[in-house]
């Protein structure tokens, strides 16, 4: 999904189930809100250069990838809430970039990225729609990484395949997004979010990259209020 396709079916999206949405709901000081949707992960990569012995200047990307998520949210208050972001792992191939641009895919990886935000919501509980911001602390835990052939072809040519490890790694995630409500108890929810992660990636042939992944999440979900 390029990001073009992903701002055009959030907004469509949005757009949508405002019209569809009906007054009713509140979010009250000890509700509990659950959340089941989709949320695409694109990451905005700042590579180092992958150490000696290597080509100089060899960086790398990371693709986009999407996966189901699951929200849980208390309201603390009318206004004030804490939210626990989960989900089914991604899978995001990495790419080579810089000297070996053009290389293709020299590896994945999965992970998961459970994230706990604190977040303000606007207006009066009882609006239809309620724009919010958060803070989040999100741990990146990565995992399955595997090595392509052209990975070890450009690392240990002839030799037994690279293999890749990626350090786990805390980060701090802003967040942004609007609840539509649709009737009493159901909602519809868009959230923006922008992770600030930096990892570093270890190849079995004694090289390493560090590497900022700085991923923007764009999550469309409906929820249910108890």
């Amino acid at each position: 999904m390029k990001k073009s396709t992903t701002a055009a079916l959030v907004s469509a999206a949005f757009g949508g189930l405002a019209l569809a949405a009906t007054p009713a709901m509140a979010q009250d000081a000890g509700t509990v809100l659950v959340k089941i949707g989709y949320n695409q992960i694109i990451p905005e990569v700042s590579s180092g250069d992958l150490s000696a012995p290597s080509i100089p200047g060899t960086r790398i990307d990371v693709k986009e990838a999407g996966a189901p998520i699951l929200t849980l949210t208390y309201m603390y208050t009318s206004n004030i809430s804490f939210e626990l972001y989960a989900g089914l792992p991604y899978e995001h191939d990495i790419v080579g970039d810089g000297a070996i641009k053009g290389v293709g895919k020299i590896g994945s990886t999965k992970q998961v990225s459970p994230t706990l935000f604190a977040q303000y919501r606007f207006l009066e509980k009882e609006s239809m729609v309620r724009p919010y911001v958060g803070l989040g602390l999100t741990y990146g835990y990565f995992y399955g990484e595997e090595g392509s052939a052209a990975l070890t072809a450009l690392t240990n040519p002839g030799g037994d395949p690279t293999l890749v490890e990626v350090d786990d790694a805390w980060g701090i995630t802003p967040q942004i997004g609007a609840t539509v409500k649709i009737d009493r108890n159901w909602f519809a929810d868009l959230t923006v979010a922008k992770s600030f992660i930096k990892t570093t990636s270890h190849l079995s042939t004694g090289q390493s990259i560090e590497t900022k992944l700085d991923p923007l999440a764009v999550s469309v979900a409906v929820g249910y209020r108890f």
